[in-house]
């Protein structure tokens, strides 16, 4: 079954010059949407997105209307509803269509048929094995350095991941996201000093709408010891793994990773009935400052005001993020 589902450096060829991960990726979007249908009209449908955005001073947060991302924002995610159908990141289970590229014989780089970007890619694990990143997290630094002009993203199984029970990233091209394009400025202007090192740096950023921890160094090994003591700072709340989203890139021959601590699965609107309910995600790419309504509704009535309370409903409050702050300085 696998060897049916990877495609030849041979047959990507014909799509672009394979010297690296990062050219081998960009055939392989360039001969889905080719070759499948449903990935051809999935990701020229971007090209008719509504987008529009709102100021919040120093810095920017984008709505998007994108209808085909219903079946991510409002999946069901319960143990019963994962129980009662096919898991859609399994080997056996691919769409015939479907391709991808083996990664260190752990992971298929896939497309996501469902995308938000242009360039936005599945990558999942060859084993059903439960989201959860702890055993994972060398992986994604090795994965953003070889695939180093894309940010891979992970969302918890309780933060916007719509299969829990597979683990996978994603990623999408390189400073896509706003928060991406505004973390110099951040750091510089709005970031607190928790750890400086030599080879380490951790920074933690409010009056952002959204909390966040930023881990940044050259060092792989450093970089694995700093997230494994966040990740033990974090507190479970009674869930398989403590609640975020992650965001990592390798710019300029360091990585950052980027961390959203989570208290709640969806935003209170999601529950609403009538005109007060909207449908989000809230996952990371909501946490990077694109906000994606699947609802033309919800994208005509959400306000400033809506967006501040999406976070403030998701995200650990300033109480939580102090006392976070504080054991990391230690």
């Amino acid at each position: 079954m696998l060897e049916t589902k990877i495609i030849s450096a041979e047959e990507l060829s014909r799509f672009g010059f394979l010297e690296n991960l990062n050219k081998l990726v960009l055939a392989l979007l360039k001969q889905q949407k080719a070759a499948w249908e449903t990935a051809g009209k999935n990701f020229g449908a971007l090209n008719r997105v509504q987008t529009h955005d709102f100021d919040f001073g120093h810095f920017k947060i984008t709505t998007q209307f994108n209808p085909e991302r219903i079946r991510s924002s409002a999946a069901k995610t319960d143990a019963k509803s994962l129980a009662e159908r096919a898991c859609f990141l399994c080997l056996q289970n691919l769409p015939a269509e479907q391709r991808g590229i083996l990664f260190h014989e752990k992971y298929l780089i896939l497309i996501n048929l469902y995308p938000i970007f242009q360039k936005h890619l599945v990558i999942a694990s060859l084993d059903h094995v439960a989201q959860q990143i702890e055993a994972y997290f060398s992986d994604m630094l090795e994965l953003s350095k070889e695939l180093s002009d894309f940010t891979i993203f992970y969302n918890g199984p309780k933060c916007g991941a719509s299969a829990p029970d597979h683990f996978h990233f994603q990623a999408i091209a390189q400073g896509s996201l706003p928060v991406e394009q505004e973390f110099e400025m951040l750091e510089k202007e709005y970031a607190e000093v928790l750890v400086q090192q030599e080879n380490l740096r951790v920074v933690a950023v409010e009056k952002y709408l959204r909390r966040f921890i930023a881990i940044i160094s050259p060092d792989r090994q450093t970089m694995e010891e700093a997230f494994e003591k966040l990740y033990r700072l974090l507190d479970l709340k009674n869930e398989e793994e403590p609640m975020m989203n992650i965001l990592c890139s390798f710019v300029e021959n360091e990585w950052r990773v980027i961390v959203f601590p989570r208290k709640r699965q969806r935003p209170l609107c999601f529950f609403r009935e009538g005109d007060k309910k909207m449908v989000v995600g809230a996952a990371s790419v909501e946490m990077g400052g694109i906000v994606v309504l699947p609802r033309e509704e919800d994208f005509r009535k959400i306000t400033s005001e809506d967006i501040a309370e999406i976070y403030e409903d998701v995200l650990i409050n300033a109480d939580e993020f102090e006392k976070l702050k504080n054991e990391l300085r230690q």
